[in-house]
Parts: structure tokens; C-alpha cells; sequence
């Protein structure tokens, strides 16, 4: 199984100054924060970064700056990704991965391609792939759910299709997956709160939203979960909770902003279509964040 993957990943947001520029200090000290607190591996431009709405230039120096203070101490996964097979292909030719372990990959959303068309995209992203691909399920988004069944086949046909991240929050999805998965295939959790009961069931880990606030507790929670001792990392599960749910109220990453503010490691920015946390939502992550230890 490829360790560089096990473990707590986080999803990294990208922080805006109030002028909706990237904040490259903030972005360095998450990055920090997250490294010193225990989070295993990283993960650039997901759709919490705001991925949407980031130029390719602005992409290019977050990955850059990220590549810079991380320094080589944890595993590194961009995101690569979209509805245009052969405009994923393009970039993922453009781009230098020497730095980068592996790339995160989405399902293609808006077209809502038959299961056949989703393991074609793949088919040619894998050939096309210089490095490890982590597939990435999220039908909440795609509105098109990536069946376990061509998931599993992917895993056996394509070597360089690692893993895939999981979050359509559908534990008969898991399950099947974890029971009919190829031995050294990864099943990361992409949902907050079922990410402990997935890796309890045999899975790898997680990559988390929550995690880069409370990266202590989170890794903490998952390395026991790996371990076994579902107990003693059922304790850390409900410390976290109400803000994992708190933090999904509205939007995402509009939640994990507002724990940042509330951390006072960056600002509650975000970029149109999106709009800050409520002024009753923030208030209630306030209150957590003051309450927590």
C-alpha cells in the first residue's frame, strides 16, 4: 500500500486579503500550522481552495509558494482535474510534477457522462499521467456518482490509479469499495464525519476539510483509527463534531474560513459566487473554537 497517502490529508483553502488577492503569508502559515501539527500529506487546488475561481496563473504561484515552505517534509497531491477529458490531459502536459506526488482528479460534473464515459476520461488521464492519480468522487458536485463497480475496475486496469478520495457520504459506497478493492488500491475518505467508521473498516485515511483547523486532534483521531483503537479516537470523533457539521451549514470552504478567522490564521474572504460565513454561523464557530482544547 503507498504510505506516502496514508493518514490525514487536508484540502487546503486559499486565503484572500480583502481585496481578493491571494494572502501568500496566511497560505504559508496554514502550510505551516499543518505540517507542525501532524498532518501527513497536503492537498493543492481542491474544491476547497476555490479552485473555480483561481486563474491559471494565480494556481501556478499557490503551488509554487505551497512547493516552496513545505520544503519536501510531507507528500504533496495537486488537483487536476474537470468535464473536458482533453483539456485535462493539456494541463496535466503544461504542468511541472516534479515536486508533486501524486494528482487528485475529479469526476467529470455538468456533462454527467454514462459509467463508461467516466472510465474512458480516466483511461486517457492515466495514460496521459506522469505520476499517481487519486480519483476523485464527489457526486454532490458531479451530480453524477462514480459506481464502485468502475472504480474497482479502474484500480485493477491502471496502475497509476492509486486511490481514490470518496465523498458522495454514502457508507454502502465505502463498504463495497473496501470489500472488493485491489489489496494495495487506497479508499480515502472525502467526508469529515465518516471518515473515522471508514478508516475503522479498513480504509486509508482522509482528506479533510476540518483537519487544516484542528490538524492536532484530527491526525490524532485518524492514526488511532489506523491502529485500531477505535475508543480512544471515538473521544477525539466527538470533540470534533459539531464543527465539522457547523462548517458544512453553508457552504464550503465559506466554514472553514470562518474557523481560520476564528484562529486568526486568515482572513473569512471568499470569492463570488460564494459569500462569508452568517454573522449567526460565525458566531457559533466562535464559540467552539474558544471552547475547544
Amino acid at each position: 500500500m503507498n504510505s506516502k497517502f496514508l493518514g490525514t490529508g487536508v484540502a487546503l483553502v486559499t486565503p484572500f486579503k480583502k481585496d481578493l488577492s491571494v494572502d501568500y503569508d496566511a497560505l504559508k502559515n496554514i502550510v505551516n500550522f499543518n505540517i507542525e501539527n501532524g498532518t501527513d500529506y497536503l492537498v493543492i487546488s481542491g474544491t476547497t481552495a476555490e479552485s473555480v475561481t483561481i486563474t491559471k496563473q494565480e494556481k501556478k504561484a499557490i503551488t509554487a509558494a505551497i512547493i516552496e515552505v513545505n520544503g519536501g517534509r510531507v507528500p504533496l497531491v495537486l488537483g487536476i482535474g474537470g468535464s473536458n477529458t482533453s483539456a485535462v490531459i493539456e494541463e496535466i502536459r503544461a504542468t511541472d510534477l516534479s515536486n508533486i506526488d501524486a494528482i487528485l482528479s475529479v469526476s467529470p460534473y455538468y456533462t454527467k457522462p454514462t459509467q463508461e464515459g467516466i472510465y474512458q476520461h480516466f483511461k486517457a488521464i492515466s495514460g496521459a499521467c506522469p505520476i499517481d492519480i487519486i480519483l476523485y468522487n464527489v457526486p454532490g458536485r458531479t451530480s453524477k456518482n462514480v459506481e464502485p463497480e468502475t472504480t474497482i475496475r479502474l484500480a485493477k486496469d491502471f496502475k497509476n490509479i492509486v486511490g481514490v478520495k470518496e465523498a458522495g457520504n454514502n457508507i454502502s459506497n465505502y463498504l463495497q469499495l473496501l470489500k472488493n478493492k485491489p489489496e494495495d488500491f487506497l479508499v480515502i475518505s472525502g467526508d469529515d464525519d465518516l471518515a473515522l467508521g471508514v478508516v475503522l473498516a479498513g480504509g486509508a485515511g482522509v482528506i479533510s476539510v476540518i483537519g487544516q483547523a484542528f490538524p492536532r486532534a484530527f491526525s490524532d483521531m485518524i492514526r488511532l483509527g489506523l491502529k485500531g483503537d477505535a475508543k480512544a479516537a471515538y473521544k477525539l470523533h466527538f470533540k470534533l463534531m459539531d464543527v465539522i457539521d457547523y462548517i458544512f451549514e453553508e457552504n464550503n470552504p465559506a466554514g472553514i474560513k470562518a474557523v481560520f478567522q476564528a484562529l486568526k490564521l486568515c482572513d473569512d474572504t471568499v470569492r463570488l459566487p460564494l459569500v462569508p460565513a452568517s454573522d449567526g454561523l460565525q458566531k457559533k464557530i466562535n464559540q467552539f473554537v474558544a471552547d475547544f482544547n
